[in-house]
């Protein structure tokens, strides 16, 4: 019989299965989840008991293009972002969301768009 090679996780993976582990996110509190390429940064918040997206947010969007400005730095498109997310997830109903880094170091354009989401009204 023929074993699968299976490649290593990268370190990121690691980490963000460890923190998922940990993290979930329920109708009442839903999972407020980041995603950073190299390039842009996406934000969703997501039920897990029903597996649906709730609301989501990039900074591929035209809101979130003018509220930060053309030419705008990565950063402060991050916290445009964070205070994009947190305008929808009002709309929505949500108020209070449990914050999934995704695996990203706490630093940089991950806590941009967490500092924008709580300036937007978002509790976590």
């Amino acid at each position: 019989m023929r074993v699968k090679y299976r490649r290593p996780l990268s370190p990121r993976k690691r980490r963000h299965v460890r923190v998922r582990a940990k993290v979930s996110g329920t109708a009442q509190r839903p999972r407020l989840n980041i995603f950073r390429s190299s390039a842009h940064i996406y934000a969703q918040v997501i039920d897990d008991v029903r597996g649906t997206t709730l609301v989501a947010a990039s900074d591929l969007e035209a809101p979130v293009k003018e509220r930060a400005g053309d030419g705008a730095p990565k950063s402060a498109r991050a916290k445009a972002v964070g205070e994009v997310i947190a305008e929808r997830a009002k709309e929505a109903g949500i108020s209070s969301v449990v914050f999934d880094r995704g695996g990203f170091l706490y630093h940089g354009r991950v806590k941009a768009v967490a500092d924008g989401a709580r300036e937007g009204g978002l509790q976590f």
